[in-house]
């Protein structure tokens, strides 16, 4: 799964949850966007925040709700709850208790 922040509509950054059914990663994926644009663009998502310009955080419960929606395997409310114990269990967790680590990935070097 990606949460990809690409530039949108008149230059506004767009919050974007793509490949949903692959839930063997987790990633944050940034277009054209300064660290801080992602940052705002998370947060008015209500989906994550940015740390720095390697590590951001999602929120599960919204990460969830975007995806789940998405979805087309009869499988995948069983493959998230595995997900999200895998992340749990190997520390990738927000200090909040309700947000996963993930890397970020830049694709246009912003």
């Amino acid at each position: 799964m990606i949460v990809e922040v690409v530039g949108g509509t008149h230059e506004v950054p767009e919050v974007k949850v793509v490949d949903v059914d692959d839930l063997t990663r987790l990633h944050l994926a940034l277009g054209e966007v300064t660290d801080e644009e992602a940052d705002q663009a998370l947060r008015e998502a209500g989906l994550g925040r940015l740390q720095d310009d390697q590590v951001g955080f999602v929120t599960v419960d919204a990460l969830r709700a975007a995806a789940e929606p998405q979805s087309s395997a009869p499988d995948w409310a069983q493959r998230w709850e595995g997900m999200v114990a895998t992340a749990r269990d190997k520390g990738w967790i927000g200090d909040d208790g309700a947000s996963l680590q993930v890397h970020v990935e830049s694709a246009a070097g912003a």
